[in-house]
């Protein structure tokens, strides 16, 4: 649940450097781990049935700022997949953005009641900018068109 780390929960037990913290750019991870990320993703596809109930209790926020199908339904399937809950909005014009509350504001708020974010926005950097401001993961689903 809140508080315990995923990857405690996903065979084959491996420590992660990773646990708790945001995906911004790959520039930012070691190829350590790159590699313990693409080992826990080919875990997780092919033992479906043994990890289905993993992110069972958890929520994660879909805040895409700008068109998108793939990304924003492949991060939605993941979740749903893996036993969580999905919350969010796909537009801006569906955000509060539109009444002029920042990237910030917004993920101050979000993060209270989610596990995880995935932001997808068109301007460069706002990624970062939700990172620092969110009290949980983000993940980068696109930043900067």
């Amino acid at each position: 649940m809140k508080g315990e780390p995923l990857s405690s929960t996903l065979e084959p037990a491996v420590e992660t450097p990773m646990v708790g913290k945001s995906v911004i750019t790959l520039d930012d991870l070691s190829i350590h781990q790159i590699q313990e990320l693409l080992h826990k993703a080919q875990y997780i596809d092919s033992h479906r049935k043994q990890v289905a109930h993993t992110c069972e209790g958890r929520v994660l926020a879909t805040l895409f700022y700008e068109p998108s199908t793939r990304t924003r339904l492949s991060f939605e399937t993941a979740m749903l997949r893996l036993g969580g809950k999905v919350i969010g909005f796909a537009g801006a014009q569906l955000a509060s953005v539109t009444k002029g509350e920042t990237i910030a504001d917004t993920l101050k708020t979000v993060s209270n009641y989610v596990d995880v974010v995935a932001i997808r926005h068109p301007k460069e950097g706002a990624a970062l900018v939700a990172s620092r401001a969110a009290s949980v993961p983000v993940i980068n689903a696109g930043d900067g068109g």
